[in-house]
């Protein structure tokens, strides 16, 4: 069980975690975005938890010309409205909109979104924040700055990245003090 506070952070991919993944596509515009199945319901309870919610997402979608800038930001103020409207919060979202590269240090599995929300929040603690992800690289990103991980996954089976494997976000309440 971890005891968990408002001087905690909560950090959280989007596709695979919040929403549905589409399988060899992208997200372009809301009416493809839709809420995995208990997240609504989820939310409010890890906002009474966690001083801060956070996304960090990549989104190369941006870079390969599918989706602008602008059509990202709709979709993500769609998402938070939702969330907010069934009592949740997200405090602020992050992504990283280019290809991956070695210079680039936004995009997960470096931990540039990271630093960019201490930078944005400097009362963040790195060994106070948990990552919910469903990816490795969700999971190496945190690692770097010493999170503790939750994988929605069940192929890393022996992955020393991966702290707690859960089925889906609902189900990190099990090991939170709520």
């Amino acid at each position: 069980m971890l005891n968990i506070n408002s001087n905690w952070t909560l950090f959280l991919d989007r596709d695979g975690v919040i929403n549905k993944n589409i399988d060899g596509g992208y997200v372009l515009d809301w009416e493809q975005f839709e809420f995995l199945d208990g997240v609504l319901e989820t939310m409010p309870k890890l906002a009474r938890l966690f001083g801060r919610i956070i996304v960090v997402t990549n989104q190369q979608c941006i870079a390969k010309g599918l989706l602008t800038e602008e059509g990202l930001n709709e979709i993500h103020q769609h998402m938070m409205n939702m969330i907010e409207l069934n009592g949740g919060r997200i405090d602020a979202v992050y992504y990283a909109p280019d290809m991956e590269s070695e210079s680039n240090t936004l995009r997960k599995p470096k931990n540039g979104m990271a630093l960019l929300a201490k930078n944005d929040f400097p009362e963040i603690d790195f060994s106070k924040c948990i990552m919910v992800g469903d990816k490795l690289s969700d999971m190496k990103f945190a690692k770097s700055v010493e999170m503790t991980t939750f994988c929605i996954s069940t192929s890393y089976k022996n992955s020393s990245l991966v702290d707690y494997k859960i089925p889906a976000l609902g189900a990190i309440l099990e090991y939170l003090n709520f």
